[in-house]
């Protein structure tokens, strides 16, 4: 390019004549040109250099590339070589940031992540671990190098090897084999057995007791402190020095006799320690450098043994006088001791028990007599209640015997081994209990439903005992009450319902009284209108039963009865008035209206025509009707007043019936009904008011006439047994209700029932008045639509009759 810019500026013509094709042009015009040129000029200059510039960058670039690829294979050599063998590199920079790990981990630990390389306590013991920390906090801050000898807590063996090298601190960890491993695998055994021995070291100067070593001539060679205190030597090794023996020679010939046996020997000898007499208990056992002994002062667990034979021998003799029956078995399950009582609960004989029986055998013997609680599998019953010889904890078992007999059997383990065995007939007391449960569940029951209400307050005046009736009746919380309250608390909170200050001082005063606790009662009104009756009552157990009675509603009723006797004066009065009215104000001038409608009837008063007597006849029945209406009020009010009295006497039966039917007998024939007397004619007669009697036979034949359908039957029946007269009534009407049946005896009470029958409903109860007055009953037996049966039973002596006989 450079070539043909060349050649073509070599071409242009810079002459004259050049000069002369521009001279046309303008300053502006050459200017531009001028400028044209320039800028190409540059422009081809520029272009030359960047391809120049671009041809020296690509050749650097391929020497680059061509160094890096070496470097490259240079790192992959290097790293091949660092990997041949397990190790790790951690490379600290300058600074303090973190760490570069280079390397597989698993060697060390196979769950291992390289970036927890550093956290030690997860691979390490903590000592191995604070040991290595430190000699890394030192490489890094001093720069002082160092090389450890690890065992990880898999047991693996790790050389760590730390140096500075340039401006980084390098850690190495490879792992160790062949001789190195063997090297650090004793070292780890000889540092464990160096441990040990210390160990056994202090613990053998720290024993109290005698220890001791002699070699195989049988000298000694080692002994502690307490060997050196119990020959009362200066110090162990004067003890070696001088062959200070502990025990005399006797006794150490007879130990020397059995180690020759090649056993070791175990014993309990007499020895002087520190001036005094002591029993030793004995070890002496052969090692491979001859042989080491022990010796424990047992005079204290002789003399505890001694006392502990003498204790059990006193024990034993106690134990045999119980009612309790015990019986001890040892660790080979044999009988060792029993008393008298086990022998007699169990009915066993002495010559078995002498022969030591085993617990099997015992159980054995009581299953084949029928004297253990019978059990679907006998045999694991049998290895349930055996657990307790190798149990440390007592068991209870409630046995239910075939004879009715329930025995509490009580295992406790003993400490020497095997199990004493504790039998109690709780029969009696089981019975007690339950006698008891069953009374106190009464009493509560019977406590708890009580309409009244009951309380118990102890000897120190706290409340022990109420009932729900007692809270619900002065309105407590059964919380505060839960909490046995105070009787001046108590008092406190009933005070809203009763503020008579006296009472409660008298209620007080009989709960914490100490003497003359005296039986009281009293009757207090309460301000929300309830009257109750108080009583105390001192129990012997130094409480006081206190009750309270809610009696409003007979104090109530009480009040109203006596209003209603008040009242009942007053009416009795009223009916006395309302007689004498009756009978003189409304009786008299009914009579004059009969008597003149009489005599309005007579020919003599002069004649009548057709109408005039009709209406006269309908005058004379009105007044008829009215007057009877009349007297039965004037009966019945004299009978409520108690004024009525009988004119007793006897009184024909059939007669009475016959003078009854005679005065119905116009309504029976205009009824068109049939009226059937029935009666024995031997009946005879019996005391009774007779006038009385026909009124209600009259009374009943009407009723029973009014309710009887046209061509229906009216039965008057008399009938006489061993104690009454009772006669009947029945028709063929329509029959009474049920809820009626009361009612129809009531003053004023009228039910026609479909019939055409109208009354004042004053029939029925004259009948009974008078019947009750007789000292009888009256019975109605009526079914719907067949008719109705009324009875009256007189008594043969009626009460008025006795009361005058009397």
């Amino acid at each position: 390019m450079l070539c043909s810019v060349q050649t073509a500026a070599a071409e242009i013509p810079f002459g004259k004549p050049y000069l002369d094709a521009f001279s046309h042009l303008g300053t502006q015009e050459l200017t531009t040109l001028v400028l044209v040129i320039g800028i190409t000029a540059f422009a081809v200059v520029t272009a030359i250099a960047l391809v120049r510039t671009r041809n020296r960058a690509a050749a650097e670039q391929q020497g680059s590339r061509a160094q890096i690829a070496s470097l490259h294979s240079d790192v992959d050599r290097l790293a091949a070589l660092l990997m041949s063998e397990p190790q790790v590199l951690v490379v600290w920079t300058a600074g303090f940031g973190e760490p570069e790990v280079i390397g597989e981990v698993s060697f060390i630990a196979p769950t291992l992540a390289p970036h927890d390389i550093l956290a030690y306590d997860q691979w390490l013991s903590p000592e191995l671990a604070a040991s290595l920390g430190d000699a890394i906090e030192r490489l890094r801050v001093k720069g002082e190098a160092f090389a450890l000898l690890l065992t990880t807590v898999l047991g693996r063996h790790v050389e760590a090897e730390g140096r500075p090298i340039g401006g980084f601190a390098v850690m190495k960890l490879r792992n160790v084999t062949g001789i190195k491993r063997d090297l650090a695998e004793s070292s780890v055994r000889c540092q464990k057995l160096q441990n040990e021995a210390d160990a056994l070291r202090s613990v053998v100067e720290a024993l109290p007791a005698p220890v001791w070593m002699r070699n195989a001539a049988g000298q000694l060679v080692l002994v502690n402190a307490a060997y050196a205190r119990a020959v009362e030597a200066a110090d162990p090794a004067t003890a070696v020095a001088r062959h200070v023996e502990l025990l005399g020679r006797s006794e150490r010939e007879a130990i020397t006799r059995t180690l020759d046996t090649g056993s070791g020997y175990a014993g309990r000898l007499p020895a002087i320690m520190a001036g005094a007499r002591r029993t030793l208990d004995v070890l002496e056992l052969p090692v491979a450098q001859g042989r080491v002994g022990v010796a424990i002062d047992a005079t204290e667990a002789e003399r505890l043994r001694n006392e502990l034979d003498h204790i059990q021998a006193s024990h034993r003799r106690t134990l045999d006088h119980l009612a309790t029956g015990v019986a001890v078995f040892g660790a080979d399950r044999r009988l060792t001791f029993y008393n008298t009582a086990y022998r007699t609960l169990w009915d066993l004989e002495a010559d078995f028990l002498a022969e030591a029986p085993s617990d099997s055998q015992v159980l054995d013997r009581l299953r084949g007599a029928r004297r253990l609680p019978e059990q679907q599998d006998f045999r694991q019953w049998k290895m349930n209640l055996h657990k307790a010889y190798t149990s440390t904890e007592s068991e209870t078992y409630d046995w239910h015997l075939p004879d009715r007999r329930t025995m509490r059997v009580v295992t406790t383990p003993n400490p020497e081994g095997g199990v004493t065995y504790l039998f109690t007939d709780i029969t009696e007391r089981l019975e007690l209990e339950r006698r008891a449960d069953a009374l106190t569940r009464v009493q509560g029951e019977t406590l708890d439903n009580l309409a009244e209400s009951v309380s118990v307050f102890g000897s120190d005046g706290r409340l022990r005992l109420y009932n729900p009736a007692f809270a619900k009746s002065w309105k407590l919380s059964a919380d505060v009450l839960a909490g046995r309250p105070h009787i001046e608390q108590v008092i406190d909170l009933c005070r809203p319902l009763y503020r008579d200050e006296t009472t409660w001082q008298t209620l007080r005063g009989a709960v914490t009284a100490l003497d003359k606790r005296d039986p009281g009662a009293g009757r207090i009104e309460r301000s929300d209108g309830c009257v109750m009756d108080f009583a105390t009552v001192p129990l012997p157990d130094g409480a006081t039963l206190v009750t309270f009675h809610d009696v409003t509603d007979s104090v109530n009723v009480e009040r109203a009865l006596l209003e209603r006797n008040e009242a009942l004066i007053a009416a009795d009065e009223l009916k006395l008035d309302f007689v004498h009215h009756v009978s003189y104000e409304l009786r008299s001038p009914l009579t004059n209206i009969i008597g003149f409608a009489h005599f309005l009837g007579d020919q003599s008063t002069g004649p009548l025509n057709d109408k005039q007597a009709e209406y006269l006849g309908y005058i004379t029945v009105s007044t008829n009707a009215l007057l009877a209406i009349i007297n039965n009020i004037l009966d019945l009010a004299t009978i409520d007043a108690g004024a009525m009295t009988l004119n007793l006497g006897s009184v024909d039966i059939r007669a009475t019936m016959e003078a009854a039917a005679e005065g119905v007998q116009d309504r029976v024939v205009q009824n068109d009904l049939v009226l059937d007397l029935r009666a024995h004619p031997a009946i005879g007669a019996f005391t009774a008011d007779g006038r009385r009697l026909r009124q209600i036979l009259f009374n009943l034949l009407s009723n029973a006439i009014g309710f009887s359908p046209a061509g229906g039957r009216v039965t008057l029946a008399a009938e006489r047994n061993q104690d009454a007269v009772v006669f009947s009534v029945s028709d063929e009407g329509p029959g009474i209700p049920p809820e009626l049946t009361d009612k129809v005896f009531d003053w004023f009470e009228s039910d026609p029932r479909g019939s055409g029958h109208r009354g004042a409903g004053l029939g029925l109860s004259i009948v009974r008045s008078f019947v009750e007055l007789h000292g009888g009953t009256v019975r109605i037996e009526s079914t719907i639509g067949q008719g109705t049966t009324v009875m009256c039973i007189f008594p043969l002596v009626t009460t008025a009759a006795r009361s005058a006989a009397e």
